[in-house]
C-alpha cells in the first residue's frame, strides 16, 4: 500500500512537471485546496495501514510468546506423569521427597499457566480426552470412571489429551 501511495505520488510530480509550460502560472486556490485533500487523505489511509499493521504484529507477537513454552511443557509432563506413579509406592522416605518434589513442580506449570484437565466422573469430550477403554459400570453411559494418564491444558489449548476409561452404562440393560 505504501509503495502504491508512493508511485501515485510521483506520477501526480511527472504529469505536473509535464503540465508546466515556461510562462509560471500560479495555481487557483481551489486546486490548492483540492491537492490538500487528496494529500490528507493518502496520509490518513497510510497512517491507518500502518496502525493496522502494527497492532496485527503485536498480536501475532504475544501469541507466539503466550504458547512459545507449549512444546516444552509437553516433554515435561512424563517427568510429572512418572512422579505420580513414584508416589503410589510405599516407600515413605522417598515418598516425602517425591511430594516435595512434585508440589515443586506443578507450581512451576502452574505459574505458566499449564494445568490439569479434571476427567473423572465428566463427560467423555474427545478434545480433552482419549478413550483407551470402554468398560460396564454403574454410572451413566459416557462417563469417564478411570484415568490412567492425565491430561493438561495451557491457556484454553489442550497440550496433552488424558487417557480414560469410559462407562458403557450399566451391563444388563
Amino acid at each position: 500500500m505504501a509503495q502504491n501511495t508512493e508511485e501515485e505520488f510521483n506520477e501526480s510530480v511527472q504529469e505536473k512537471n509535464d503540465e508546466s509550460s515556461p510562462e509560471p502560472v500560479s495555481p487557483s486556490p481551489g486546486e490548492l485546496q483540492r491537492e490538500y485533500q487528496e494529500l490528507n487523505d493518502r496520509f490518513l489511509r497510510l497512517a491507518a495501514d500502518f496502525e493496522n499493521f502494527r497492532k496485527r504484529t503485536e498480536r501475532d507477537l504475544d501469541a507466539r510468546v503466550r504458547f512459545a513454552i507449549g512444546e516444552f511443557a509437553s516433554e515435561l509432563l512424563e517427568v510429572i506423569d512418572n512422579f505420580e506413579r513414584a508416589l503410589k509406592e510405599e516407600d515413605e522416605t522417598a515418598r516425602e521427597g517425591l511430594v516435595q518434589i512434585h508440589k515443586l513442580f506443578r507450581s512451576i506449570l502452574e505459574r505458566h499457566g499449564i494445568r490439569p484437565l479434571e476427567s473423572v466422573g465428566k463427560p467423555f469430550n474427545p478434545a480433552e480426552h482419549e478413550a483407551v477403554a470402554y468398560v460396564p459400570s454403574e454410572c451413566d453411559e459416557g462417563t469417564i470412571i478411570e484415568e490412567f494418564c492425565r491430561g493438561y491444558c495451557m491457556q484454553d489449548r489442550v497440550l496433552r489429551c488424558a487417557k480414560v476409561a469410559v462407562s458403557k452404562g450399566k451391563e444388563g440393560e
